[in-house]
C-alpha cells in the first residue's frame, strides 16, 4: 500500500485527499494546510496539521500548492525520505528545492471546489527523475485514473499555455456571450446545446477543420453588423479574432 502526504488546503488537495481515501491501495495518512480550517472536514478521514515539522513519513509528498510555495515549502520537507511531488502545470521539477527524490504529479483538469471530479476522465502528466520514481507515480494514479502521460517539464510548460487558450480564454468568451445575451435580453441557456456541439465535435474533426462563422467565411457584412452591436472592448476582441481565424484560413 502507498502511503502519501497532501500538503494544501485548495481544491486540487481537497479533491485529491478524497480520491485517495476512497482507493484501497492507498493509504492517506495525513494533510496540511498553513491553514487548518481549510482541511478541518478531512479530520475523520485522516490527521490534520498546519505544521510541517509534524508531517508524518510516507512514501509520496504531493505538493499541491501555489506555485510561489513550491520551493519554500519542499526545501522545508528535505528530511523525508518520500518522493516529493508538486502538481504544477507551470512550474519545471527544478522548483522542488528538497534534497531527495523529485517528481512532477500534474492534472490537466480545473478543479472547483463545490463541483464533483471524475477522476477517470483526467488526464496525469508525470514526471519525476528516474524510471523506479515514475512507476511510483504511474501506481499511485492508475488507483484512482486511467490516463496517464508522461510529460517532462518544457512539454508541461506548453501544454499549460494551450489549456489557458482552451479553458480560461474559453470561458471568457462564454462570459462575454453571457454579457451580450444579458444586455439584449435574451437567455444565455439558448447557447448551450452550440457551446456542447463545439466541445464535442473536436473529438472527431480537428479544430480547424471544425472552424466555421463569418471570419472563416470572411463574410465582411455579417461581421460589420456584430461589430456594430458590440461595445469598444468586444470589438477589439473581435477584430483580434477574426483576424486570426482569417490568417489561420490563408493556410488551408
Amino acid at each position: 500500500m502507498i502511503k502519501i502526504v497532501v500538503i494544501g488546503g485548495g481544491n486540487v488537495a481537497n479533491h485529491l485527499a478524497k480520491a485517495f481515501y476512497e482507493t484501497k491501495e492507498v493509504s492517506l495518512i495525513q494533510v496540511y494546510a498553513r491553514n487548518i480550517t481549510q482541511i478541518e472536514h478531512l479530520k475523520h478521514l485522516t490527521s490534520i496539521t498546519n505544521s510541517l515539522e509534524l508531517l508524518v513519513d510516507a512514501d509520496v509528498y504531493i505538493l499541491a500548492v501555489s506555485d510561489d510555495a513550491i520551493p519554500e515549502i519542499s526545501s522545508k520537507i528535505d528530511d523525508k525520505n518520500g518522493l516529493v511531488v508538486h502538481t504544477s502545470g507551470s512550474v519545471s521539477l527544478e522548483a522542488l528545492q528538497n534534497n531527495g527524490r523529485k517528481g512532477v504529479f500534474y492534472l490537466l483538469q480545473s478543479f472547483s471546489k463545490d463541483k464533483s471530479v471524475n477522476f477517470d476522465e483526467i488526464p496525469f502528466c508525470l514526471e519525476a527523475e528516474n524510471p523506479k520514481d515514475f512507476e511510483l507515480l504511474e501506481t499511485l494514479a492508475k488507483t484512482i485514473g486511467k490516463n496517464i502521460y508522461a510529460i517532462n517539464s518544457e512539454q508541461r510548460k506548453s501544454l499549460h499555455v494551450a489549456a489557458v487558450f482552451v479553458n480560461n480564454f474559453t470561458n471568457h468568451m462564454y462570459k462575454i456571450g453571457a454579457d451580450i445575451c444579458e444586455e439584449h435580453q435574451v437567455p444565455f441557456e439558448v447557447l448551450y446545446p452550440l457551446i456542447q456541439e463545439t466541445a464535442q465535435k473536436i473529438v472527431s474533426l480537428s479544430p480547424k477543420e471544425a472552424q466555421t462563422g463569418p471570419a472563416k467565411r470572411n463574410d465582411q457584412k455579417t461581421i460589420k453588423n456584430h461589430l456594430e452591436l458590440l461595445n469598444k472592448q468586444q470589438q477589439e476582441i473581435y477584430k483580434l479574432i477574426t483576424k486570426s481565424i482569417q490568417k489561420n484560413g490563408e493556410k488551408l
